[in-house]
């Protein structure tokens, strides 16, 4: 059975985190929105949530660029640097990450077809397209994707999807239709159930259930959605078929003056022999262009082995 659209973009999701978390490895000041957890909801339909999350949207920008601090857990180490991001939408994203002492070791460059990177520690550069990116790499860059978890954009939610909508913690939660095994199974894999008072599966039935879901590319999404502003906070993909999970929060919207992207983005990753974190703490975003993308290889690099 072919995977859906949205299947797909949730397959490149989690090679996405997996680039994110090792190479993006005073300014505006951001507000952060505070809710009561306690409060009761009103009802209201899914379609009207996710109607209400398009539409909160903040209007789509041509330029962004801005500075990050970076803290990763990888599996082996913990690691934190500086970085640059820079970004023209649906053109590339620039990155260059600098440590503490100023000097640059890495950039990277993404286009919509193309993937370039410079190590300058070991003076060695990769380009090459997305299929070559992968077969060095492991991984698929998808420019899209890239610019919607930076730009805090609720990846993969589609109007035409259909979606149960719950409350919990003072949000709604938007889940996709998959079947209610599936949905406790995307939970159980979780490291850390979210869902109240929720009952774990027996291990054969899980196994069971995400042998079924490989078999028919279960994925599972799940969207939390503050219920005053409507802006999507946090995104999770279970890929059922692969044991995997991504996770993505956003917080420190801008606000006022401020651009209205995240200002704090952490990003997660785990199947069953790894969890991998990161987090972007970002500053000075600006959303004026024209921007320069500089990428150009020093003679004396030699290409990646």
């Amino acid at each position: 059975m072919n995977p859906r659209p949205m299947d797909r973009s949730a397959a490149r999701l989690f090679r996405l985190t997996l680039v994110l978390l090792p190479v993006l490895g005073p300014g505006c000041r951001p507000v952060k929105q505070v809710f009561q957890a306690d409060r009761e909801l009103p009802l209201r339909s899914a379609e009207k949530v996710v109607e209400n999350a398009l539409a909160a949207l903040p209007a789509g920008v041509r330029h962004y660029s801005a500075k990050a601090d970076v803290d990763l857990v990888m599996p082996d180490a913990t690691r934190s640097f500086r970085s640059a991001v820079r970004l023209v939408t649906d053109s590339a994203l620039w990155v260059s990450i600098t440590p503490a002492l100023g000097i640059e070791v890495a950039r990277a460059l993404v286009t919509m077809d193309s993937v370039k990177v410079l190590d300058r520690l070991k003076d060695t550069y990769f380009v090459g397209g997305r299929d070559s990116a992968w077969a060095r790499f492991g991984i698929d860059p998808d420019l899209d994707l890239l610019q919607q978890a930076l730009l805090g954009r609720p990846i993969g939610l589609d109007p035409r999807e259909k979606y149960r909508v719950d409350r919990e913690d003072g949000h709604y939660v938007l889940t996709s239709r998959e079947k209610r095994r599936f949905v406790r199974a995307a939970e159980d894999i979780l490291p850390g159930d979210t869902l109240a008072d929720d009952r774990d599966m027996k291990e054969r039935r899980l196994e069971r259930t995400l042998r079924k879901a490989g078999e028919r590319e279960a994925i599972v999404f799940r969207y939390w959605v503050e219920p005053d502003s409507f802006r999507v906070v946090r995104v999770l993909v279970s890929d059922l078929a692969r044991d995997q999970q991504a996770d993505v929060r956003y917080a420190e919207v801008g606000t006022g003056e401020a651009p209205p992207f995240p200002h704090r983005i952490s990003l997660s990753l785990s199947d069953p022999v790894r969890h991998a974190s990161g987090t972007l703490q970002l500053t000075r975003i600006d959303t004026i262009g024209p921007l320069q993308l500089p990428f150009r290889v020093p003679d004396k690099f030699v290409p990646m082995e």
